[in-house]
Parts: structure tokens; sequence; C-alpha cells
């Protein structure tokens, strides 16, 4: 007698009510069962890819580190006879009065804030301060099929696109627009980010990728991504 055989003919025992409910009970089972093997089968097909984020690096690239060279405003409110204004010297500190030198680079404005704080702390009834940056010249570079390829130098917070223009423009027989390229040293290591300035050129694309102090922007040929 075969399994079938054997399964049917205990089924077949049981009281009508109670095959009626033992079939009902097995249809129900093979179909939960057969969808189940569908939606893993389909989650098996799904991969998520990770990727870097020209919009998030975006972000990230207009927070402001002080550096040697920028020049800074400080401002008390509750004591403006204190107020200066300081470039940063080459050892990266700035002097105020008082209180002698401060280091400044390698901080946000906001850091040097609560550094100056900490140190006029015994002498400030209205305990705020305010750090502006008010003057800041930084290079990046420019290279590959751009007219000018070299260092460029800003004092002003400068976008990929205005880099490559200030660069004499992109070489259009050769330039591959839609990968452009720009590297930079963060954390210990270089990371690469891909930018499209085909669409910002189109007007289709409305965040601008801000470049970094000494970021390399790189336009690639046609058919050769880097």
């Amino acid at each position: 007698m075969t399994k079938a055989s054997a399964s049917q003919t205990r089924l077949d025992t049981l009281p009508t009510n109670r095959r009626v409910v033992v079939g009902r009970f097995s249809r129900v089972l093979r179909a939960t069962f057969g969808t189940a093997l569908v939606l893993i089968a389909i989650a098996g097909c799904q991969t998520t890819q990770p990727k870097e984020s020209a919009e998030a690096a975006t972000e990230h690239s207009e927070t402001i580190i002080l550096r040697e060279g920028d020049v800074v405003k400080i401002n008390f409110p509750g004591a403006p006879n204190l107020d200066a204004t300081e470039q940063i010297r080459r050892d990266g500190k700035i002097s105020l009065s008082l209180v002698g030198d401060v280091t400044a680079a390698g901080l946000t404005p906001a850091e040097l804030e609560q550094e100056i704080l900490k140190l006029y702390s015994s002498q400030l009834v209205t305990k705020e301060v305010t750090v502006t940056l008010t003057s800041s010249t930084f290079p990046v570079f420019v290279t590959g099929a751009v007219i000018r390829p070299g260092k460029i130098s800003s004092d002003h917070p400068i976008t990929a696109l205005e880099a490559i223009m200030e660069a004499g423009g992109f070489d259009y027989a050769r330039a591959d627009l839609g990968h452009v390229k720009v590297i930079r040293n963060e954390k210990g290591g270089v990371k690469n980010y891909t930018v499209n300035l085909k669409l910002a050129l189109q007007a289709k694309q409305s965040t601008p990728f801000y470049l970094k102090p000494s970021d390399i922007v790189y336009v690639p040929e046609k058919f050769s991504w880097f």
C-alpha cells in the first residue's frame, strides 16, 4: 500500500465532519507553505547596495573647520571692549587680550566659542561669545578634461562646478560631465565622490557640491571613468 493510499484510508475512517475539517486544514497549510516559499524567494533576490551619497557628502562639506590664515571675528555681547578680529597664525593660534594665545586651527567656530568662554569665565557677567569666520583662503585642485588644470585659491565657499569654471571650464570634446570625481582626504583616509555636473548644467540638480580645502576635482574623459 502506498503512503497516499494509507493516508486516504486513515482519513476515510474519520467521521464525516472531522474529514471536512482535516481536508480544509490540509489545503490551508499547503497554501500557506507555498506563499512562504514565494516570499523567501523574493527576499533572496533583493540586495542592498551601499553607496556613497554625494548629497550626504555635500551636507558634511559645509561644516567649517578653522585653519591657518583664516580671519575670525570674536564678539562679546556683554563686554564689547573685548571684541577682536584676529587672523589665525601659522602655529594655529590667535592672541586675545587678558588670556593670551588660544588654539583655533582645527576647531569649528562653535568649538572655539566654548574654548574662549572657558578662558574668560571668571571675567564675564554675560556668558556669551560669538565667533564668525570673516575671511578664508584655501586651495583646491582641478585636473582632467578642463581647459586650464591646476591649483585654485578661493576666499569663499566654492562648489565643484565653480572650481571647474575657474579652471577655464570643461573641455567639452573630451569631458564626461556626468561622472566628475571629487577626491578628498578625510579622517585619515581618501574618499571619492561622484558628482553629476551634467544635471547641474541643465538646472536639474538643486543641491550644489561644496568643496573642502585641498580637494581634487577630476573630470574624466568620456568612456574612461576613473
